[in-house]
């Protein structure tokens, strides 16, 4: 089914805010967020290229998710595609910082165009990505906030021992981005729970 207008707004705009937001916390080269630590260790012990293992490892989230009736839907794919074409035009444009007091405040900025992004795109209801379908399929019992600092937690331990390297912003992801999520989408009155009927998800 076609997302209505509103939608078609809220995932294409929700998806280029993160992408951005993942670019300045990329370029404050101060660790990544979880999902990606995980995917680099698996990437530095299997030696399998990047976007192999991101791709199988997106795909297995959403397959998992799917299991507890978060149903993948057009917005998985454009968040993958955009948010990942939107941070190689923003990390082109970036100076990369050669001070720490730059590199702090580019984490910083990051957090809150992360947190917009995630929750205009998951707002959308039009289909959620591998990270945050994942801890969707636990929201009921675990609140998204809490059950996206598992799974971002998870992800960065996992990778770790896998040999990938963590480091302050990681850490900052994990604590604090579920619940700066979790607080965007209320201020911004949307629904993060993606509708397991399109029909109930087309009408609101």
């Amino acid at each position: 089914m076609i997302p209505s207008p509103r939608r078609t707004v809220l995932l294409l705009l929700g998806c280029v805010v993160l992408g951005t937001g993942v670019a300045l916390l990329l370029a404050a080269d101060l660790g990544s967020d979880g999902y990606s630590t995980f995917v680099n260790g698996l990437t530095r012990r299997t030696g399998a290229a990047f976007w192999v293992v991101n791709l199988l490892v997106g795909v297995a989230l959403v397959a998992l998710a799917a299991l507890r009736k978060v149903r993948p839907g057009v917005g998985t794919v454009v968040q993958v595609v955009l948010v990942g074409v939107t941070v190689s035009v923003v990390l082109g444009l970036l100076p990369t910082p050669d001070a720490t007091v730059w590199q702090v405040l580019l984490l910083v900025a990051a957090f809150p165009v992360l947190a917009v992004g995630i929750a205009l795109y998951l707002g959308s209801n039009t289909g959620a990505g591998p990270a945050e379908a994942a801890a969707l399929a636990w929201d009921p019992p675990v609140p998204f906030r809490w059950s996206y600092s598992a799974v971002q937690g998870g992800g960065a331990l996992a990778g770790w021992l896998l040999g990938a390297t963590v480091g302050v912003g990681t850490l900052a992801v994990i604590l604090l981005l579920g619940p700066a999520v979790d607080l965007a989408a209320r201020r911004l009155r949307l629904d993060l729970r993606q509708q397991t009927d399109p029909r109930g998800a087309e009408t609101s």
